[in-house]
């Protein structure tokens, strides 16, 4: 939990100060860089922001991080409740 919390703000703060830029034709969402770092760290949740904008430069690599993070924490957590839910 703690690890999921400082990598919300570090993405956060990061996505503030260098915010990536809107992709696509039409209208999109408001740029929100928590709801946009959530939406990065969590890989089964849709939240719309990951599609409606793209990094450039070296956020890109920020970026990757956070995903191939929350999928090693949405990993752990699907293990553990296995693990929990196991007959003896």
């Amino acid at each position: 939990m703690w690890l999921l919390l400082c990598l919300l703000a570090t993405g956060t703060a990061l996505f503030s100060a260098w915010p990536p830029t809107a992709v696509g034709e039409g209208k999109v969402p408001p740029f929100q860089p928590a709801i946009y770092t959530l939406d990065l760290l969590l890989p089964l949740v849709e939240l719309g922001q990951e599609r409606s904008y793209a990094p450039t430069g070296m956020m890109q690599w920020s970026v990757v991080a956070l995903i191939g993070t929350g999928w090693l924490l949405a990993t752990t957590v699907a293990a553990g409740a296995a693990r929990v839910l196991r007959r003896n």
